[in-house]
């Protein structure tokens, strides 16, 4: 057996390594990391420049209570989000120290605001859930959101400050990944088919693995037979030539987000599109995502606009992510929106299992047998 992070090729052998890691984003990666950190060697097997991955689009919200939702499906993912967002201090202060890429771990909070009546009506509705849930939210006027946020515009007409609620900056994030996994992650290298055992390589490599974990987002459905779908999001990246300092706290409205990076830049973000592997960007939704944003913060107007682009969210028919073992095959994807935040606590639950120390309450939240192959609830 190789030594922990290496990769042995013996000639015309297939590769040994205890885990091989199908898919290179920011959850396959986590896994990657905390599988390596209990002793075991790991190889991640990276698509490459594939349109539609999901983290270099990304906000990097961290944001499980302002994103609470109704219903028992929604209490299932804000005990998973509680407990992923726990896990990001360490996490980030962790990964920066062992790559030397700071991960930029924003703790300004959230302001989650309402531009009229009906959105001041619901954005009530939204708070009294929280309160009855125990979570920390604070109600303000207009005029206090204003002052902590001068940049907004006179017509807001409610607001809520979550202050739990903080962001990072997936890139640096997935930058500080690779740097750690070094040699690990091999770039340009998908997977065609996977088993048991066994991962075989659009290459025509057949690579033998102790265990196989896909974690390949939106395209983990053709590998697996899965329910999950990919669910297209366009976003809009803007810089301030001036420098930071418009606004600090992530903006949260109507399905608009606002999110300021350290460096005076800031991630608008996102639609929510069925509309299968498409990943063009449209006029239509970059009007929609600048128009929402300029309603509240007309100061978006002077900024420059760096990047327009759209990313594939893996979705489950429940929102929910699936993490567990398929067929002798562990999966860890389908956490739509929530991929960023949910990542540490999917590392470290892949980890547990890989180790044979499950954490069996989490993983019933994310069970994959609650599906059969068909998507239906099992």
């Amino acid at each position: 057996m190789p030594a922990q992070g290496e990769l042995v090729t013996v000639s015309q052998q297939p590769t040994e390594v205890d885990v091989a890691v199908v898919g290179g984003g920011i959850v396959g990666l986590f896994c990657a990391w905390r599988a390596r950190e209990r002793g075991l060697s790991v190889a991640v097997f990276e698509a490459g420049d594939r349109d539609g991955v999901a983290w270099p689009v990304a906000a990097g919200m961290l944001a499980p209570v302002s994103e609470a939702q109704f219903g028992e499906h929604g209490a299932r993912a804000l005990r998973l989000g509680l407990a992923a967002a726990d896990r990001w201090p360490s996490a980030a202060r962790e990964l920066g120290e062992a790559s030397g890429i700071d991960p930029a771990l924003r703790e300004s909070g959230t302001l989650v605001l309402g531009r009229d009546r009906d959105e001041a009506e619901a954005l009530e509705r939204e708070a009294a859930h929280r309160e009855r849930l125990g979570l920390p939210v604070t109600r303000l006027r207009p005029s206090e959101a204003r002052r902590r946020e001068p940049a907004l515009a006179p017509t807001l007409r409610a607001a809520l400050e979550v202050p739990g609620d903080h962001s990072v900056d997936p890139r640096r994030v997935v930058a500080g990944l690779r740097a750690v996994l070094g040699d690990d992650v091999r770039p340009g290298a998908p997977a065609v088919r996977v088993a048991a055992g066994e991962v075989e390589l659009a290459s025509g490599e057949t690579v033998a693995a102790g265990r196989v974990l896909v974690a390949a987002g939106a395209w983990t459905g053709e590998l697996l037979g899965l329910p999950v779908r990919p669910l297209k999001g366009q976003v809009v990246r803007l810089r301030d030539p001036s420098g930071p300092g418009l606004v600090t706290h992530t903006l949260r409205f109507s399905h608009v987000y606002l999110v300021p990076r350290a460096d005076g830049r800031y991630v608008i973000g996102a639609t929510m599109e069925e509309r299968g592997f498409d990943t063009d960007v449209t006029a239509g939704g970059v009007y929609e995502l600048l128009r929402d944003a300029f309603e509240l913060v007309p100061g978006i107007s002077e900024l420059i606009v760096e990047e327009t682009l759209a990313g594939l969210r893996p979705a489950t028919p429940d929102t929910l992510p699936i993490v567990g073992e398929v067929d002798g095959v562990v999966v860890a994807t389908g956490h739509g929106r929530d991929g960023v935040l949910l990542a540490p606590l999917t590392g470290d639950l892949v980890a547990g299992l890989l180790t044979g120390a499950p954490d069996e309450e989490l993983l019933a939240l994310c069970d994959p047998a609650r599906f059969d192959r068909a998507g239906a609830a099992a």
